[in-house]
């Protein structure tokens, strides 16, 4: 298979569509997989794409006021689920540093706690920062967070090194991933219903006995942005009609899955 890819590639591509066209050529001739095929798509393309491309915008940074206790935050972490929060002092311009969420065991473990000392340093860099040059000095300074400032020195957002990877392997998945091959509406055990955003219209109003209209929006996920009138982020909760919904999977560019469960009104006497 080396032999037969080689012999392809012996005649050099003059720009990147034609180098483009010879691995798709590849992928049509089973030299290479989909997956491989993506991966080198997703190389080529963060080579070419600035930390602005995908950040997540500072308007939905997930952040610890250096003000509040732990007794306060800590809730809030654990809802949020990620592993590292950007820690401010008088506003999101003002980030003194990085809280580790596994740091906060010590403070379970009764030992004398203040989140300053426990801050990590943050690491600051330009909205225009090349996303290849950025996974490179993710790897060797072991970091796996950078606050995105803008010209004038203002916080414009946070990116992680799961953002840029995920742009190379495709989503990263965790514990609320749905398989490509399950069903895009699932009863867990909790009696709730697992929603993935892309589910549609019709699709949804079967389940949940609604009837939302599928006129201007033909998904969920369009559903719910019609509805705030904006991208909701992760662990964000709200009503539509008579159905609490919760956003488990959410990025800065769209909306993945959602926990639904409908509300139970009691009958009148």
């Amino acid at each position: 298979m080396l032999e037969r890819l080689g012999a392809l590639l012996m005649r050099e591509p003059e720009d990147r569509e034609q180098l483009i066209e010879l691995l798709q050529r590849s992928y049509e001739r089973n030299l290479l997989d989909a997956d491989a095929l993506g991966m080198i798509e997703g190389v080529m393309q963060v080579s070419e794409m600035q930390a602005r491309d995908i950040m997540i915008p500072r308007a939905q940074m997930d952040v610890i006021d250096i003000s509040d206790t732990p007794e306060k935050f800590i809730p809030w972490v654990i809802e949020t689920g990620h592993s590292r929060f950007p820690v401010i002092g008088e506003n999101k311009d003002d980030v003194i540093g990085i809280l580790l969420a596994k740091d906060l065991l010590s403070y379970y473990a009764g030992e004398e706690f203040n989140v300053r000392d426990r801050l990590r340093p943050a690491v600051f860099i330009p909205e225009s920062k090349r996303l290849n040059v950025l996974l490179k000095d993710f790897r060797s300074n072991r970091n796996h967070i950078a606050i995105v400032v803008d010209e004038y020195g203002g916080v414009a957002g946070l990116v992680t090194i799961e953002d840029v990877l995920e742009q190379i392997v495709g989503e990263i998945e965790d514990e609320f991933d749905f398989d490509e091959t399950e069903a895009n509406i699932i009863l867990d055990r909790n009696g709730q219903f697992r929603v993935k955003a892309q589910t549609e219209i019709d699709d949804f109003n079967r389940t949940f006995a609604t009837d939302f209209s599928d006129e201007d929006f033909d998904t969920v996920g369009g559903l719910v942005l019609s509805h705030l009138g904006r991208l909701p982020k992760r662990g964000e909760q709200f009503r539509i009609g008579d159905l609490n919904i919760k956003v488990v999977r959410a990025d800065s560019r769209r909306l993945h899955a959602l926990l639904v469960e409908k509300v139970r009104t009691e009958s009148a006497p």
